[in-house]
């Protein structure tokens, strides 16, 4: 990888943006932000990397190519640079759901271009160049989606690029995939944007200063409920029947619980909790949180 062409310079591009230029992966970093104001934020933060004006004077000079737009945009792009794109140019992306990416790039991509679809997982709820952090992608799981006709030498090139970011990588299908993090990523931020909405239907109706109150749940919930709208529509649209899934079995253990509220089933609410309890004890041990409190945190 010589020259590296990033498109859209957001929190995960402008994270990519430092950590490339950190760690000394390439001397030519290329950069397209068609946002005005990320634009002007790049330029204040003086971030390394050459700002193109156009798609084409970043693809013509660039032999690595990283989408870090929302997935709404991405057939717009692929069919702006199919035109400039040269034969052997390796294309990834940071996308959160990947078998209608998957679908947009095969029907829409040059043949004679490779390209694996990336899933950094990291981010936060906060958006934009200002909050980019090269050190973001350090031990942070990163998957990468084999195809049927993937390089084996592409898969080794990408793995290569992400280790050096700081990630664990690990490779599977976009099926397996988009069923995993319908449960572990999207359908969580679906009950914490649904949580605040009932919050908000509940202060209104009772005419409570609700939100004054919030206790540390609402608190939470409320952090991953500030995340990006665009970013979030996007991934609930292009996972939908997963999430669908997701939803209904929620559904199911929410009506359980409730059953059991009502009726005081004891043994059922205490088993519950306990087996619940065990689950985080398991998120500390695999190393995907720390074993701190929430209050206090640095």
């Amino acid at each position: 990888m010589k020259n590296i062409f990033i498109i859209g310079c957001g929190l995960l591009g402008s994270s990519l943006l430092r950590a490339i230029n950190k760690k000394k992966i390439t001397k030519k970093i290329l950069v397209y932000e068609k946002s005005k104001t990320n634009l002007s934020k790049i330029k204040k933060l003086k971030l390394a990397g050459k700002i193109v004006s156009s798609l084409k004077d970043g693809v013509i000079n660039s032999d690595f190519i990283i989408f870090c737009t929302p997935m709404s945009e991405y057939k717009k792009i692929i069919i702006e640079i199919n035109k400039f794109i040269l034969p052997g140019t390796l294309i990834t992306d940071i996308g959160s759901s990947k078998i209608e990416t998957s679908k947009v790039f095969q029907k829409f991509l040059k043949k004679d271009v490779n390209w694996i679809q990336s899933h950094p997982i990291t981010g936060s709820e906060v958006s934009g160049p200002e909050h980019g952090n090269s050190n973001i992608f350090n031990n942070k799981w990163c998957i990468l989606i084999k195809e049927k006709n993937t390089k084996k030498k592409d898969i080794l090139s990408l793995k290569k690029f992400w280790k050096k970011m700081g990630s664990k990588v690990t490779v599977m299908n976009a099926e397996k995939h988009d069923k995993i993090f319908s449960m572990t990523s999207h359908l969580p931020h679906l009950i914490a944007y649904n949580l605040v909405k009932s919050a908000q239907d509940f202060e209104k109706k009772q005419k409570y200063d609700l939100i004054k109150f919030s206790a540390g749940g609402l608190r939470d919930f409320s952090r991953i409920a500030a995340s990006n709208e665009i970013m979030w529509r996007d991934i609930f649209f292009n996972n939908k029947n997963n999430i669908s899934k997701a939803i209904d079995l929620f559904i199911n253990n929410l009506n359980a619980f409730k059953k059991d509220i009502k009726s005081k089933n004891n043994k059922s609410v205490l088993t519950k909790l306990i087996h619940s309890k065990k689950v985080r004890s398991k998120i500390i041990k695999l190393k995907q949180d720390i074993n701190k409190p929430d209050f206090g945190r640095n």
